[in-house]
């Protein structure tokens, strides 16, 4: 039987809602740093910032072409392959690494750079769909879960000295498509369990605070429990657990964290102002935003953006240019344009015909929500600052490419699902 052409089965959707957005990032990325006229400036300035972005876009239409002209068995066959080299250009940076801002990321190549952490998102969920396809994988096994556990945090392991925070809380996202293929519950209860404690316990700033309610919420718990479903033993041990890890919170708070990332939770909390200081860049980007109104001031308009008071802001910052210049209604556009593209994954996701590919797919979709998510929430005040960039619009060359082929490598698997069996 002769293969159906793979282009003929494209989700064009998906296809056209990717290059809306990063039509929409450019614009916002020409708007944020252009210095002067509309009329002096060149899209192909590459001296420049938009210049440079444009640049990184035209690449970035090889690269699909490249993604699609390869056989879709390529990225199962070789998967593990593509893990390691993607985990030793990660070690590699600690030796030809080049520093910008405290950070060993990227690796220089004359005037630009490449940071090999934006690539390893897909060798990851590459790695991961690979080893879940296996027949033979039960997660609920604590073998199998170890396993998989253990791909996932390699490289956040390499990633985190580099350091870059912001990176390797990306990979949490994949206890989520752990979850949808057979990860006990209580992995993603425990896991919120603990934000929740470290957050009281820093609210508060008295641990046994936290304590008292944790142990009251447990006796309340083992009188409202079935007779047969008590366990004292069970309920002693968690609240020992609980005590051990609060406790553990101002230590790791005061002697793991960097100063930096100490400020920007104090002042997420409240207990610290300093719109000078490490809070300057959030509160510049909510009055930008707030500024905005409905409509917004209109393109090239905006006068925080205009006036260089919110600080790198073609790059994480970029959507405060999307408030103040397009308003409430232009962000929820935007909003909804990445929504839908999300959304349109997982639909795609549940009707492949292969575990590799449903797994796969779900881990493109899971990067970019909390991609979208953290960044979203980190520029209008309810996340710290800790540098996660918005898909297709923050400036880089890394970061666009890095999306582009987490995404086609998926749109490939789907178009070719006429030819599995």
């Amino acid at each position: 039987m002769r293969n159906q052409s793979v282009t003929s089965n494209i989700d064009w959707i998906s296809i056209v809602i990717y290059f809306v957005l990063v039509i929409l990032g450019w614009l916002n990325i020409y708007s944020s740093s252009l210095s002067g006229a509309p009329e002096d400036a060149s899209i192909f300035d590459v001296s420049q910032i938009y210049g440079k972005q444009f640049l990184f876009i035209l690449f970035s239409i090889p690269i699909i072409f490249t993604v699609l002209a390869v056989e879709a068995k390529f990225y199962e066959k070789y998967s593990i392959i593509i893990f390691a080299v993607s985990l030793l250009s990660l070690l590699g940076l600690f030796a030809f690494g080049k520093v910008i801002a405290g950070q060993r990321c990227w690796y220089g190549i004359g005037s630009f750079t490449l940071q090999p952490s934006e690539f390893a998102k897909a060798a990851t969920s590459l790695a991961l769909a690979k080893y879940l396809s296996d027949v033979q994988v039960n997660l609920r096994e604590v073998q199998r879960q170890l396993q998989a556990l253990f791909i996932v945090f390699l490289p956040v392991m390499l990633i985190l000295p580099q350091p870059d925070p912001g990176s390797a809380l990306i990979y949490f996202v994949f206890f989520f498509v752990l979850y949808r293929e057979g990860l006990p519950g209580w992995y993603l209860v425990t896991g919120f369990i603990a934000i929740l404690l470290f957050i009281l316990t820093l609210a508060t700033n008295n641990p046994y605070i936290v304590i008292g309610l944790t142990a009251l919420a447990l006796v309340v718990n083992y009188y409202r429990s079935r007779l047969v479903d008590r366990n004292i033993f069970a309920s002693i041990l968690m609240f020992f657990m609980v005590a051990a890890f609060t406790f553990s919170v101002n230590f790791v708070f005061n002697n793991v964290f960097k100063q930096h990332h100490r400020d920007r939770f104090n002042i997420l909390l409240g207990k610290e102002v300093d719109l000078k200081g490490v809070g300057y860049n959030t509160n510049q980007s909510e009055i930008a935003i707030g500024s905005g109104g409905w409509f917004g001031k209109g393109y090239l308009e905006g006068t925080q953006t205009k006036g260089g008071f919110v600080p790198e802001q073609h790059t994480d910052y970029i959507f405060t240019t999307v408030g103040e210049e397009w308003g409430f209604l232009g962000s929820l556009m935007v909003i909804a344009l990445f929504a839908g593209l999300i959304l349109r994954i997982i639909y795609l996701a549940e009707r492949q015909k292969t575990k590799f590919s449903r797994v796969y797919g779900y881990c493109v979709a899971g990067i970019l929500f909390i991609h979208f998510f953290v960044n979203i929430a980190m520029v209008i005040g309810i996340f710290p600052t800790i540098g996660v960039p918005l898909p297709f619009f923050s400036y880089g060359g890394s970061g666009l490419w890095g999306f582009t082929i987490l995404l086609f490598i998926f749109l490939k698997m789907d178009a070719n699902k006429v030819n599995e069996w």
